[in-house]
């Protein structure tokens, strides 16, 4: 399918500040960047570094005083059948490439460690693709999708006791639960076609099989119009925008739309 990305941050800084964007939809073999363009008003010049696991790409600037928008438009074919992970073996730990290992251990917004004896003894006898599925459905039966349930310092452990939160923190649960059965897990940012309201969303891809495969515990948005931008081992990995200094949020509007028949 062929979408159209449109997305608008306005914010207003009491002092110049770096910011680090990622915003950008990503150019990947399942969706293909036909093209694109971020204009960004009320700061300095823009420079570009590679995003985290060679996915995506991240731009920083430096605001002046006073209002910062940055706009960003995309059209991107996305060519990504609906799949499953079930029946999906698990890759074994020493063939699991160099760059994916570090999806194995906890992280900061994901403690599989305080999620382990959960992980084997709510699913048990599972593994590969059934379990992660599992997962997936426990994490999504068990937790509320509650609107500013959660703030910044919320993790994946915070969730499973509260059992509310929103992406980002279905995400944070999801992958934890994951590493904690011995399987890489990734925190993605993504844009979503029919997310309601629409907004960035945050989802998670697990390593199997030799491959990564998106998985979606809130299923608010099919993942086939699922464009990425940035990927990593948790939101501080992956939030589409960073500031080093106190930014007001103004306004915030993002949407995908289909433009193919």
């Amino acid at each position: 399918m062929r979408l159209h990305i449109k997305a608008d941050l306005n914010y207003r800084f009491a002092e110049p500040t770096d910011v680090l964007l990622a915003i950008e939809a990503a150019a990947q073999p399942d969706q293909i960047l036909v093209e694109d363009r971020l204009i960004v008003t009320g700061a300095g010049p823009l420079s570009t570094i590679p995003g985290g696991s060679r996915v995506g790409r991240r731009t920083w600037t430096r605001t002046g005083t006073g209002d910062f928008n940055a706009h960003y438009t995309a059209t991107v074919d996305v060519e990504r059948a609906p799949s499953t992970v079930l029946g999906l073996p698990a890759s074994p730990l020493p063939a699991i490439p160099s760059e994916v290992v570090p999806f194995l251990w906890p992280s900061r917004y994901c403690e599989a460690d305080r999620l382990n004896s959960f992980a084997h003894q709510e699913f048990d006898g599972l593994d590969g693709g059934d379990f992660v599925h599992a997962a997936v459905e426990w994490v999504r039966q068990h937790i509320r999708y509650v609107a500013g349930s959660s703030d910044g310092t919320t993790t994946a452990a915070d969730t499973f006791l509260s059992r509310q939160g929103v992406c980002r923190d279905f995400a944070h649960l999801t992958a934890a639960i994951v590493r904690a059965h011995d399987i890489p897990a990734r925190v993605v940012s993504v844009y979503a076609w029919r997310l309601d309201p629409p907004d960035f969303h945050a989802v998670v891809e697990v390593w199997l099989d030799d491959a990564w495969h998106i998985v979606d515990a809130t299923g608010l948005a099919p993942i086939p119009g699922m464009v990425r931008m940035a990927v990593g081992r948790d939101a501080t990995d992956v939030a589409f925008m960073t500031t080093f200094g106190a930014a007001e949020l103004i306004s915030q509007d993002v949407k995908v739309t289909r433009i193919d028949s």
